[in-house]
C-alpha cells in the first residue's frame, strides 16, 4: 500500500461516510490537534519514563487513535459503523489511575512550572498540546456533531498528563519548581 494517494493536493481530505472537508476546517482541526497530541506523548515516551508511566502512556496512545476514529466517523452508519469507538469507561479508568498515582505524590500545595526532567517537561508540553485539541473539540461541537465522550477523554487526558509530569519528576528527584507571582 503506498502512503500517498494525492487525493488530499487540492486541500481537502476524506472521512469515513464520503465526505470531503477542507483541511482546515473545525474537523480536521480537531483530528489534528488529536494527532499532534499523540505524537508528543510518543516524543515523552521516547525520552524514557518510568515503566508504570511508559505503560499508562502506551493505552493512552491507542486510545487516541480512537479518539480519532471518533472525529473521523460522526456518521455511526455505513463504513463509519464498524470503527472503534470509545466506550465511556475511558475517562474513570483514567481517574482511577491518577488518584493511584497522586497517593505516591506529595501534596500540591500551589501552581508548579512546568520543568524537571526533560521527560516530564516534555509531558507537560504534551499537556499543554492536549488542552489545544480540547479546545479544537469544543469549537467543533459548537457547530456539528461530535461525540461527548471526546470532550471529556481529552479534559482528563491533560489532567493525567500533568499527574505523570509530577510522577516522572518524583521518580527521578527532580522538584518540582513553584510559580512564584510577582507581588
Amino acid at each position: 500500500m503506498k502512503i500517498y494517494t494525492r487525493k488530499g493536493d487540492t486541500g481537502e481530505t476524506g472521512i469515513w461516510g464520503g465526505r470531503r472537508l477542507g483541511k482546515d476546517e473545525a474537523r480536521m482541526e480537531a483530528i489534528g490537534s488529536v494527532d499532534e497530541t499523540n505524537a508528543a506523548i510518543g516524543v515523552a515516551v521516547a525520552q524514557g519514563l518510568p515503566e508504570q508511566a511508559a505503560a499508562i502512556l502506551g493505552s493512552v496512545q491507542n486510545a487516541l487513535f480512537v479518539v480519532g476514529c471518533e472525529l473521523m466517523a460522526p456518521e455511526r452508519t455505513g463504513s463509519g459503523a464498524s470503527v472503534p469507538r470509545l466506550t465511556g469507561e475511558e475517562v474513570p479508568e483514567m481517574e482511577e489511575v491518577i488518584d493511584r498515582l497522586e497517593l505516591e505524590l506529595p501534596e500540591l500545595r500551589n501552581f508548579v512550572l512546568p520543568g524537571g526532567t526533560l521527560a516530564a517537561a516534555q509531558l507537560h508540553l504534551a499537556r499543554g498540546v492536549c488542552r489545544r485539541a480540547e479546545r479544537t473539540v469544543a469549537a467543533l461541537r459548537r457547530d456539528e456533531e461530535a461525540s461527548p465522550e471526546v470532550s471529556a477523554y481529552l479534559n482528563r487526558l491533560a489532567d493525567l498528563l500533568f499527574v505523570l509530569a509530577r510522577y516522572v519528576n518524583h521518580e527521578a528527584g527532580a522538584p518540582e519548581v513553584p510559580w512564584a507571582p510577582r507581588g
